[in-house]
């Protein structure tokens, strides 16, 4: 899953071993440290939690505050290595892993400066996304891809309907307006969009309900709409998921290749004609 960004020169040895420790999992080193830079993530992603607990922090906060510190330089440390035993830098720093990496420490050093950027240390979380490589679970990463892919090739047709949806809040909440004649929650415009879309999602609040007969009507018919929109964007991606899996079983007889695009009937790499 991750990607090896240009070993290091071989008369390099202490280079070479650290990369073996921090970037490869298939030996015990590297196994272990993993596994140590996962409990660290979860250790403080639990202690960022408790911290907003006020009784908890009450009672432990140098604690917390010097775990934090220690965990923070563990990581600050290990990001610094990371880079300095590759040499393909730029290739790590920007790559997605890299990416993670950095944003698990600014929210850290801004701390000193703005206390409440702490709590964005939450996204440390996003770096146990390698306990698929550690663990040799592949094969899920794999069936995220195809989401992604999914999800990427059937934006349009998502973002049709979400525009859509915008418009059809925004005339439902303007006839609500109408009709309940300013009563609470409904005194503007705005509010009554507001309304509109808590009940066309199904989300439901119950802060503002209709009152008159015409506005519970409306609300129904609404109500109703909402189990049907909501139904919409699921199948989409459910269809654009389907013909991915079924593109990633296309393979030509002729030379195994497996990147075949969806409208293709050549194979790109032998130019044979496909069935």
């Amino acid at each position: 899953m991750e990607r090896e960004h240009n070993l290091v020169p071989e008369d390099v040895l202490w280079k070479r071993f650290l990369y073996r420790v921090i970037y490869r999992a298939d030996t015990k080193l590297g196994k272990l440290f993993d596994v140590i830079l996962l409990s660290l993530i979860l250790i403080s992603t639990l202690i960022i939690m408790l911290e907003s607990v006020p009784a908890y922090d009450k009672k432990l906060h140098l604690f917390f505050i010097v775990f934090e510190w220690i965990i923070s330089m563990f990581f600050t440390v290990e990001y610094i290595m990371r880079i300095a035993i590759v040499k393909n830098k730029r290739s790590y720093i920007f790559s997605f892993f890299g990416i993670i990496d950095f944003l698990a420490l600014v929210p850290f050093y801004l701390s000193f400066f703005f206390p409440i950027t702490k709590y964005f240390l939450i996204f440390r979380m996003l770096r146990m996304l390698r306990i698929f490589r550690i663990f040799n679970l592949m094969d899920f990463m794999n069936d995220g891809y195809l989401i992604v892919r999914a999800l990427k090739n059937s934006s349009r047709k998502i973002y049709i309907f979400l525009l859509f949806l915008i418009i059809f809040s925004v005339i439902v909440g303007s006839l609500m307006f109408m009709v309940e004649g300013g009563r609470p929650g409904f005194e503007t415009i705005p509010q009554s969009i507001y309304w509109a879309v808590v009940t066309v999602t199904t989300v439901g609040y119950g802060d503002v309900s209709p009152i008159t007969p015409m506005g519970k009507f409306f609300a129904i018919i609404l109500m109703l709409a909402g189990y049907s929109i909501i139904a919409v964007p699921t199948g989409i991606v459910t269809a654009e998921m389907r013909n991915k899996r079924q593109n990633l079983e296309k393979v030509c007889d002729r030379c195994g290749n497996e990147d075949i695009d969806d409208d293709a009937r050549y194979c790109k790499q032998c130019g044979k004609k496909l069935a």
